[in-house]
């Protein structure tokens, strides 16, 4: 059960609470101090929303104050990565007089706290909070200014990447990363999506580095080797958005019209900035018009940092983003930063300027996020490609089987929430209803919903209830079933002929498990039909029944009968054509999503027509992902044919195209699929590709292939892509014969590696060394376990898994210290720890007894660093 622990500034007394009622019985009332009840009772009242309600559901905060400015004034010291400043945090009292404030902090050394205004009595330091009591209540609406001063080693919220800590010479940075609710284990504040406030940062550096941060630069001035940068974001935004990246960067300048634009990297990455940068000008313009608002900050900056843990996040102006979405030319037309950078630029209108109130309704942020990316594709590649997008985030959707609704309050931990249903569920909420309203209509709702609601927080009603005053439309049964219940209709469509009535007819099938959680779908199913002539009639049946029938008269026979044509439906569809319509819909050239659906029918079919259906739209469908698909069911049907049809389509000019022959051939086991991978290796230049042909070596004969991907360790690459494969390919041979050569590589080329690549080597190294004994197996445990202390976050867990992976019992105390070492927000070193003490212990769990011992000590060492807090304060 979740409790939360209040501590009484008068008294010195701890106690833990999981609801209001157990609180209210605590018998604080009778207490022998006066002052303790009113510290508890003010704290409570703080406090209590952080609990989750008694039905086990999240909430949002109370706002008892409201917060007018945060200021950051801090050193960070790169060498020791840790900072030292003072936090000052600006706000007035709302409805009632306030005795008693928390600010969010965790792991903060509070040198002091205080207030000009009103004298603060006394303040203390628990796990997540500094708690100050004022001398007097401070009335509603009036403007006080709280300063902590501090220092931190920071766990989370910065984080350090330096030369000291294995990174590349000449790049040391800092960056920060706020959401979900990380920036209280560096300053304390108020850390909750539902307060919006003016920020500055003001931050001293060595000589020769960059500051970056929110809104205007007001100042920066260089003394005795240390500059001094000040940024002011003068319109409100929420905690989270904060951002800091300090350190060694290069940059690249830019314009749209009056804005300032710049893309930032380290010195060691700029070299490929410009490939990322290309399209941020133009997607800018594109938002601004579909949005229907110009952009609403001072200026719009993209910073890459090394090790990032998300692929961007949309800081208010300042976008940070992983160097690992930059590319070099070589990988040709597989990898773009265009949909990241369009994702991030979205979310300065729908996550900055509005802002989700609590995690329940991040959709309304990711979402946007999402579909407007696919709408940039639109305005970008057009409408097969729009399409294409959106029929890949339908199949990721549908293969999720869990009932959670979009809006969900039952999570634990924020993060919990940031998955599929908050990105690619949440966008097509938006399709479905910008298909329904139409493009115009759907684009005024949105323009009306962002000009009522900027610089505020958003609950889905606000959403609701402007589509609703715009259409006419009741949204209550669409947004109750497709957002505030789980799943998606999974539709059985069945459709015969009349010819004498001249009626087209179906029977459809839901057959979706119904439940509580999941409802009976209602909706509008489209449906096209095309005759011999071409003409095209469009007719739409109600689904809202577990069977509905229905049937359209029609002038004429159809050729083609296709359901949700225009890919308008969230929806599993089954739906098996005659040949002659499938036929039909394959040579319909007007029809991209028909061929690619008709494409996918054919795969695990072996006969001679389908062979050659698919090798008719590998050859010269004209549009690449029809050609991947044809592709994907040729590996499926896996046939000598199918394999030779492969082979002999190798050469396309698209890269995306070639590289899913490549991997479609690798998936076949014979001689001529491994001399077809070895010619890869040897003739193609597109490293993303080599790597795929290298992949798919590791399952043959270590005799036969071990010379190749041996040298392929030493084979340039961006990222270090193709060394990086050739390891993985070691690992599933299994040969420890290869145990030298990796060792060797990652001893001499650490830097040329990810943390998060550099620990995926070390766990194949452990498992080809996991059945040796002696030396070998010593060695490579030793090897392994000198970077458990690294100071990339990153690499330590993926350190004490590959410990796991060795199954050493000598390798079990290294970890055991890691049991138990993680936070509320990232336990990710405990797991490991947890998960490879298992496989050493040949898959059996530590005892209960042995967790809850451990369980024990923590909360012990947790208790003492409390206590030592308030004795260095007195």
């Amino acid at each position: 059960m979740n409790k939360i622990k209040i501590f009484c500034l008068v008294t010195g007394l701890s106690t833990a609470f999981s609801s209001a009622n157990e609180y209210h019985q605590c018998g604080w009332e009778n207490c022998a101090s006066k002052g303790h009840a009113e510290s508890l009772r003010a704290q409570w009242n703080l406090l209590k929303t952080e609990l989750p309600g008694g039905n086990g559901r999240q909430y949002a905060r109370d706002r008892i104050i409201d917060v007018k400015h945060q200021l950051i004034d801090f050193t960070p010291d790169f060498d020791a990565e840790s900072l030292s400043g003072t936090a000052t945090i600006t706000f007035s009292p709302i409805a009632k007089p306030l005795e008693s404030l928390s600010l969010d902090a965790v792991d903060l050394d509070v040198k002091s706290v205080t207030c000009a205004q009103s004298k603060v009595g006394d303040w203390s330091i628990d796990e997540n909070s500094i708690n100050l009591v004022f001398e007097k209540p401070i009335a509603p609406g009036v403007e006080v200014s709280v300063a902590v001063e501090y220092s931190a080693q920071p766990r989370h919220g910065l984080y350090f990447r330096t030369e000291k800590m294995g990174y590349t010479k000449g790049d040391d940075h800092l960056w920060t990363q706020g959401e979900p609710e990380m920036h209280r284990h560096w300053f304390p504040g108020y850390d909750y999506p539902n307060e919006r406030f003016t920020t500055e940062v003001i931050c001293h550096v060595p000589e020769g580095m960059t500051v970056l941060s929110n809104g205007e630069l007001i100042a920066e001035k260089t003394e005795d080797g240390i500059t001094t940068v000040h940024w002011h974001q003068k319109k409100e935004h929420v905690n989270y958005l904060i951002s800091v990246v300090a350190g060694y960067m290069d940059k690249l300048d830019g314009k749209y019209g009056d804005l300032e634009l710049a893309f930032y990297t380290p010195p060691s990455f700029f070299a490929e900035a410009e490939n990322s940068f290309r399209d941020t000008e133009r997607i800018l313009g594109f938002m601004e018009k579909e949005i229907g608002i110009d952009f609403p900050w001072a200026k719009y900056y993209n910073i890459c940092v090394s090790d990032f843990m998300w692929g961007g996040m949309e800081n208010t102006s300042v976008t940070t983003l992983t160097t690992r979405t930059l590319f070099s030319k070589e990988s040709e037309n597989l990898r773009s930063s265009h949909r990241l950078d369009a994702h991030e630029i979205t979310h300065q209108w729908f996550g900055d300027l509005l802002t989700c109130k609590d995690w329940s309704q991040l959709w309304l942020n990711e979402g946007f996020a999402t579909y407007y990316t696919h709408l940039y594709d639109l305005e970008k590649f057009g409408n097969d490609q729009f399409r294409y997008g959106l029929l890949r985030d339908s199949d990721s959707i549908l293969k999720n089987k869990d009932e959670k609704p979009i809006v969900w309050r039952g999570y634990q931990n924020p993060k919990e929430q940031f998955d599929y249903r908050a990105y690619p569920k949440g966008s097509w909420v938006l399709h479905m209803l910008r298909s329904e309203l139409g493009p115009e209509l759907f684009r005024d709702c949105i323009k009306t919903y962002t000009e009522r609601n900027r610089n505020r927080s958003v609950v889905t009603a606000d959403l609701m209830e402007v589509l609703e005053e715009k259409s006419g439309r009741s949204m209550d049964e669409f947004f109750d079933q497709w957002v505030f219940h789980g799943g998606e209709p999974e539709l059985d469509v069945k459709y015969t002929w009349d010819d004498k009535a001249k009626k087209a007819k179906f029977t459809v099938k839901q057959t979706q498990k119904v439940s509580e959680k999941v409802l009976l779908f209602d909706f509008a199913l489209p449906v096209r039909f095309i005759d011999e002539k071409g003409n095209v009639v469009n007719r739409v049946g109600r689904v809202r029944e577990a069977t509905q029938d229905f049937a359209f008269d029609l002038p004429a026979k159809p050729k083609i009968v296709r359901i949700d044509p225009e890919v308008t439906l969230l929806t599993s569809i089954k739906f098996s054509p005659s040949d002659p319509m499938l036929q039909a819909q394959l040579e319909n050239q007007g029809d991209m999503v028909g061929r690619l659906l008709g494409i996918r029918s054919l795969g695990g079919k072996k006969d001679d027509k389908s062979l050659k259906r698919l090798e008719t739209a590998l050859s010269s469908d004209p549009f690449y992902g029809v050609r991947i698909e044809a592709a994907k069911a040729l590996a499926k049907t896996y046939t000598p044919d199918a394999f030779a049809i492969l082979k002999k389509h190798t050469a396309q000019d698209d890269a995306r195209v070639r590289k899913e022959v490549v991997s479609s051939l690798g998936r076949f086991i014979s001689e001529d699929a491994m001399a077809e991978m070895k010619r890869v290796v040897g003739e193609e230049k597109n490293p993303e590709i080599v790597a795929d042909a290298i992949g798919a070596l590791g399952k043959y004969p270590v005799a036969q292939v071990s010379e190749t991907l041996t040298a392929s360790l030493d084979r340039d690459a961006y990222n270090h892509r193709i060394a990086e494969s050739a390891i993985q390919a070691m690992q599933k041979q299994g040969d420890p014969g290869y145990i030298p050569a990796i060792r060797k590589h990652l001893e001499e080329q650490e830097q040329k590696f990810s943390a998060w690549d550099f620990g995926v080597a070390l766990n194949s190294l452990a498992y080809l060394s996991r059945e040796e004994e002696g030396e070998v197996k010593d060695s490579t445990r030793e090897f392994i376990a000198g970077f458990l202390q690294t100071p990339k976050a990153t690499l330590r867990t993926k350190v004490i898994a590959a410990l796991g992976t060795l199954e050493d019992p000598k390798a079990a105390p290294l970890i055991q210290g890691f049991v138990g070492s993680g936070t509320d927000e990232d336990n990710g070193e405990s797991k490991a720890a947890e998960e490879a003490l298992t496989k050493i212990n040949g898959g059996k769990k530590q005892s209960q007894e042995v967790q809850d011992l451990r369980k024990q000590l923590t909360e012990l060492q947790k208790k003492l660093k409390e206590i030592e807090g308030k004795l260095e304060k007195k």
